[in-house]
């Protein structure tokens, strides 16, 4: 979850200003770059030599996740605080546009910077790898990337000292009954990519919202709760259908033909609120209808304060509290994916690079997804977590991962940036090859004699 940053304090006068938010995405094709985030969790190395609990997650202190973002601050990154606390990184110098940031229970997020191509991509992800793994190490730490804490109970899982995540914590059990889970012990990849204009915007969000269970499959990454198998291949996706749908999963009326900006808006308006920063600190608000806001309703926690009209940063930071499987901001996020290997991250990148970033691949890929209704897809989402690759789907879901492949190989090649290479750990999944989940589960049940715990050091990066 991003980072605090500067706010837009101008005052909200009209709708047409939180239309322009979204609409300052715009870009000329010649200007699209990729943004990749990914996060993974941090657990206690066995070799570590201070008695503390073999593959535990680690607390932000002593020796934890704090120490490691102090440890990282230097000549490239510049430390985030939320009061006394540092609770993220900045980047400056060689790494500005990049951030480090942590999800409630420590789960270690890189976003990366605006990058031209895949190969770039696939250095920053290694160069954050090698970035992270020496200073972890001395504090006794590993990290690895999987959709789902394998071993640790909810309970078990430490908290973050950010402001805004005590807020989702009192608020989460009152909307669903996995929220919390949500935000404790899941690890997601995500890659965010650009629209030339509204119509743009709106075609890319029909294609990339219906074709998200489908990238879930391909992902999933989380078969394991609590130290046993729970019979979901993605875990990660199971929690999202119980966490917060008044502002999560697959919107209908983002597939309507008349999807715009302003239909967006519409929507967010009426995600209940979370918080208001004022004054340094997030004021909580949860619950709280900004639309209501809008029309001169002060929210409750916000009363006591001398500024209670509504400001274009607070709509900024509103839209980064709504949680649809494609989100949009100033870009689109594809949200849709467990964390996985570097390769499969990558990969997970390259599929919508291919599938987005070429004007004519993306009329194709529009004129697949559109073989079916909208309802297929959505019921498509609500068997994955179980099934993945195996859910039922008209013609097979290999069949159709198998096309969509095509596509963004074909979309990848019209690059002329030899980026199909990237593309391969999906295509072997879609030619029939185990999920990461699949094959996690094989060692489990065979060399690892039902332990999860190995499960650590081998997906260690």
């Amino acid at each position: 979850m991003s980072n605090p940053g500067k706010t837009n304090s101008a005052p909200i006068e009209n709708r047409a200003q939180l239309v322009e938010v979204l609409a300052r995405g715009n870009k000329p094709q010649s200007q699209w770059k990729i943004g990749t985030e990914h996060e993974k969790f941090g657990f206690i190395r066995p070799d570590a030599s201070d008695g503390r609990k073999a593959f535990a997650p680690p607390a932000y202190e002593p020796r934890g996740i704090g120490a490691l973002l102090n440890n990282l601050a230097g000549p490239d990154w510049e430390p985030i605080k939320d009061g006394e606390a540092v609770i993220g990184l900045k980047g400056i110098n060689g790494q500005k546009g990049s951030s480090i940031s942590l999800e409630p229970a420590g789960q270690f997020e890189l976003s990366g910077a605006p990058l031209q191509t895949l190969q770039e991509t696939d250095r920053e992800m290694r160069a954050h790898f090698d970035l992270i793994r020496g200073p972890a190490r001395e504090l006794g730490l590993g990290f690895a990337p999987v959709g789902f804490q394998p071993l640790w109970t909810r309970d078990a899982m430490p908290w973050m000292p950010k402001s805004r995540y005590a807020i989702m914590r009192r608020y989460m059990p009152q909307v669903g009954a996995l929220g919390l889970d949500m935000m404790t012990r899941s690890s997601t990849v995500q890659v965010n990519l650009d629209f030339s204009d509204e119509a743009d915007m709106a075609r890319k969000m029909r294609v990339s919202l219906a074709l998200q269970p489908l990238v879930s499959a391909l992902m999933a990454n989380s078969p394991f709760l609590e130290g046993k198998a729970n019979g979901y291949l993605s875990n990660r996706c199971r929690i999202w259908t119980d966490t917060d749908n008044a502002r999560s999963g697959q919107p209908s009326g983002f597939f309507s033909e008349n999807f715009t900006f302003e239909r967006y808006v519409d929507w967010v308006l009426d995600v209940p609120m979370y918080f208001v920063a004022r004054d340094g600190r997030n004021i909580d608000v949860a619950g709280a209808s900004f639309r209501r806001w809008l029309a001169g309703e002060t929210p409750e926690g916000l009363k006591g304060y001398a500024d209670q009209q509504p400001t274009i940063g607070d709509f900024e930071d509103h839209l980064t509290t709504a949680f649809p499987d494609v989100r949009l901001k100033q870009f689109l996020e594809m949200r849709g994916a467990d964390a996985g290997s570097p390769q499969m991250m990558v990969a997970h990148s390259a599929l919508w690079v291919g599938l987005l970033y070429d004007p004519a691949t993306l009329i194709e890929v529009e004129a697949l997804v559109r073989e079916q209704d909208w309802a297929v897809y959505q019921q498509l989402r609500a068997d994955v977590p179980m099934l993945a690759m195996n859910a039922p789907f008209p013609g097979g879901l290999r069949a159709l991962a198998r096309r969509v492949m095509a596509l963004a190989e074909q979309g990848l090649r019209a690059r002329a940036r030899d980026e199909a290479q990237f593309l391969s750990p999906l295509q072997a999944i879609a030619d029939g090859g185990p999920t990461q989940a699949e094959h996690w589960l094989d060692l489990f049940n065979g060399a690892w004699g039902g332990d999860v715990r190995p499960l650590f050091l081998h997906a260690e990066v």
